[in-house]
């Protein structure tokens, strides 16, 4: 549930946003406020012009040239004896070096296929080189198939400098990076107003003219004293501050966090209806385990506190006193995070989403004004709330809890001061990065601490990223009509088609389902609605127009600008309130690298982003399009049916539709899953199956439903062979598959993705699904009991 505002802390690589599912590329981009997560795969593209000529050997051709040297043979001079010659001997050398790379797969333990025709486009000859550069082929695929498939990437690709974590959807989010930084900064004709916004906003970014840097603290020290001030930095009334008022006007007149989060969406229980939805959140870090494990992770906290303080004193606060009231922050923190429900035992909605009134909500967390807490953001649409309202809220607990702090924090000068710190600190933290040099540096040591890295990007590559956060689909109109062929999206919608066909002829084959609940579940993967590559509405200049209506920037006053789209954003959410669920409206931008299902549409999202090479190209072999991106697919289609999507039934409505007998024997299932996963080990931390398991079945059922797939399709068509790869195209398909996950990452990256991310860390998403796969096994004949074929395999779909 998205509060519309940036996270803190945001490098290039970036952790999983508030999108639903999402496949967990985690978002192997990143915004300009997140930190993340993510992998890449490069390998030098063979030249065409340098293998061309080798690979279309044909002895017809070759025949009929010698006749033709024949005849000018006996009229030639030495000197173009000596040419033809040079040339020949230069034929030969190609042919002898491409035998040398055939041959070089002749070490592996697998099956080869004969192969009549190669493919020899651009497109077939670049992701030829990716796989066979990836691989290390000196590796057992049965004992390791991650080692075996992306060996040679890690080999090739050190953590580039600034990168916590580096794979070939980063690689990907950096070059969508340069064709948006290319179209934002090319001559604006014929442009929509809604794409010229981007460009000015664009540009107070880039900040050539350093307003930024002459301003220095002067716009958060102004924003500070609206909302009420802040003790760390300047003179401040405690007794004359109001918890009520403040909270009010930094949530519902700012849209910035703190304490907990609302939106306006779509009703989990009756999913056609928006109302206001209430959740947890507040805390600075991005695990509660930071503040609760302090023996383990006490570097992170010092680091948070120096951040802070520093920030602090930036802003005109004495380093002393900024530093007890820094402790005083963490500690307050520190309870929140003692709250705070782990994320492991909030996958059952049916137990933690409620819909109750304000009256209700007020009996329950007293301490805020509820009623006028919201009045405070709905006037100013002229929408009437009244203590019948009714809100939906994901933890109940976690508010009565914070009710009981506030009000103990609230009693005293002293506390209130903590409270007041806090509120401020969310506001800070939240747009240190509008503010000028000195405040950005301050965050290295926190980003390093955390990630490992100082996560320092060049500013066009940040202010393309601020961008595509705040006007993703303006930007996204301009980066769609720069990269996005037509016939991509015809043929990704072939391939969706094709897979859910193959998920759904499955379902009979899975006996711990009972009848009635297998057609219940068949209707629902029919009914799932595929959105591919791009909202329509973006390339109608009026309808783009429209949504960004009212919505204007300054190029000289980026920090403003982002309290104007921040407000903006707020806004246009809570109109939401007055309208039916819009189940078709996108919830990623189009230049996003990522995929994701929502539960209350039962819709799955592809953006052009991540529909090209290297997962994705509509001249590539089926065999690399089925293991990349339709296992992508699979995945997506899968979180229908996982954990927590089969709670919702085919019109995204949260009720029981499973038979309680099939309910059992799923929940039996699916802990040999949570078993599985969390004996996997990573630097002396182990991955917490729990918080892992939608993401974990998901990986499994999907690359289930696309390897099917592309068997049916391979029973009636026959594709080219990629040169110099001798592998059958189903060891292709499990091979691409692998290499999606190939990355490298720092120990502290690695650590946050085991705290925080609930999807697998890369390489136990190839080994763990993999080893569950008979598919996989059989295609590469691994024996049983081996590492990837273990005689025991965890199944649902």
């Amino acid at each position: 549930m998205p509060r519309y505002k940036r996270a803190e802390f945001t490098q290039d690589d970036a952790v999983n946003p508030n999108y639903s599912d999402t496949i967990g590329f985690d978002n192997m981009y990143t915004s300009s406020s997140q930190l993340t997560m993510s992998p890449e795969n490069s390998g030098p593209p063979l030249d065409p012009a340098t293998l061309s000529y080798c690979f279309t050997f044909n002895p017809h051709t070759l025949l009929t040239r010698r006749s033709r040297r024949r005849n000018f043979w006996d009229r030639a001079s030495p000197l173009e004896r000596l040419l033809i010659i040079s040339l020949l001997v230069t034929a030969l050398i190609a042919l002898i070096l491409f035998i040398i790379v055939v041959n070089s797969f002749g070490h592996s333990k697998i099956s080869t296929s004969s192969k009549d025709d190669l493919c020899l486009s651009k497109s077939c000859l670049s992701i030829a080189s990716t796989i066979v550069n990836s691989m290390d082929v000196s590796k057992d695929p049965c004992q390791d198939f991650y080692a075996y498939s992306c060996g040679g990437w890690v080999e090739s690709n050190p953590l580039p400098d600034g990168k916590s974590i580096w794979g070939p959807f980063a690689k990907l989010w950096q070059d969508n990076q340069y064709v948006m930084k290319t179209v934002l900064e090319q001559d604006s004709t014929n442009q929509s107003k809604a794409e010229e916004e981007s460009r000015v906003y664009y540009r107070s970014c880039l900040d050539k003219n350093e307003t930024i840097e002459k301003l220095g603290a002067m716009p958060m020290q102004q924003f500070l004293t609206e909302i009420g001030g802040w003790n760390m930095s300047s003179d401040f009334n405690a007794s004359s501050w109001d918890f009520q008022m403040s909270l009010q006007v930094v949530h519902n007149r700012y849209n910035r966090g703190g304490f907990f989060s609302w939106a306006v969406g779509a009703d989990a229980k009756n999913s056609s209806n928006n109302i206001i939805q209430l959740d947890q959140g507040g805390l600075s870090l991005p695990s509660r385990d930071y503040y609760l494990n302090k023996s383990s992770d006490d570097e992170v906290l010092q680091a948070f506190k120096s951040f802070t303080v520093k920030v602090a004193v930036l802003l005109g606060g004495k380093q002393r006193d900024v530093e007890k009231q820094v402790d005083d922050l963490i500690e307050f923190e520190t309870r929140l995070a003692e709250i705070t429900v782990p994320s492991e035992n909030r996958t059952d909605d049916d137990k933690i989403y409620q819909r109750i009134t304000l009256q209700e909500l007020q009996k329950a967390a007293p301490a805020i004004n509820w009623i006028t807490y919201f009045k405070e953001a709905f006037d100013q649409i002229e929408y009437n709330i009244t203590e019948n309202e009714l809100v939906g809220v994901y933890s109940i607990e976690y508010l009565q809890r914070l009710s009981d702090l506030v009000v103990e924090y609230n009693k005293t000068d002293e506390k209130r001061i903590v409270l007041a710190n806090y509120m401020g600190w969310s506001v800070v933290q939240s747009l240190i990065s509008c503010l000028s040099k000195p405040f950005r540096e301050a965050s290295k040591i926190l980003r390093k601490a955390l990630i490992g890295s100082e996560g320092i990007e060049s500013s066009w590559r940040y202010c393309v990223t601020d961008t595509n956060g705040f006007m993703g689909f303006a930007l996204g109109a301009m980066f769609v009509k720069s990269v996005f062929r037509g016939e991509s999206k015809p043929t990704a919608e072939a391939m969706i088609e094709q897979i859910r066909k193959a998920f759904e002829d499955n379902l009979p084959n899975l006996r711990w389902m009972d009848t009635e609940t297998r057609k219940l579940a068949k209707e629902k993967a029919d009914a799932i609605t595929k959105m591919i590559g791009f909202p329509d509405f973006i390339l109608n200049s009026t309808k783009l127009n429209e949504k960004y209506e009212g919505l204007t920037f300054e190029e000289n006053e980026y920090f403003q600008n982002n309290i104007r789209v921040n407000k903006f954003a707020l806004k246009k959410n809570i109109e939401k309130i007055t309208r039916p669920a819009n189940k078709t409206e996108w919830e990623m931008t189009p230049s996003t690298v990522n995929a994701y299902y929502t539960p209350t549409k039962d819709t799955m999202v592809f953006p052009a982003g991540i529909l090209q090479a290297p997962f994705y190209d509509v001249n590539y072999p089926k065999s690399v399009n089925f293991g990349a991106m339709g296992v992508v697919m699979g995945h997506e289609l899968t979180h229908a049916f996982d954990d927590r999507g089969r709670r919702y039934d085919k019109y995204g409505n949260l009720h029981q539709w499973w038979n309680n007998n099939t309910i059992k024997n799923f929940e039996q299932r699916v802990d040999c899953f949570v078993k599985q996963y969390s004996s996997y080990e990573i630097n002396g931390d182990y991955i917490n199956g729990e918080r892992t398991l939608g993401e974990n079945l998901a990986d499994n059922g999907g690359l289930k439903a696309a390897f099917h797939a592309y068997e049916n399709w391979a029973q009636h068509n026959i594709e080219p062979a990629l040169p110099g790869v001798n592998l059958t195209s189903k060891q292709i398909f499990f091979v691409r598959f692998a290499q999606v996950w190939c990355f490298v990452a720092t120990p502290e990256a690695l650590k946050l993705q085991v705290l925080n991310d609930p999807h697998s860390p890369h390489r136990f998403r190839v080994i763990g699904t993999l080893s569950n796969s008979k598919e996989f096994s059989d295609t590469f004949k691994c024996p049983l009991n081996s590492p990837m074929n273990p005689e025991h395999k965890c199944e649902v779909w």
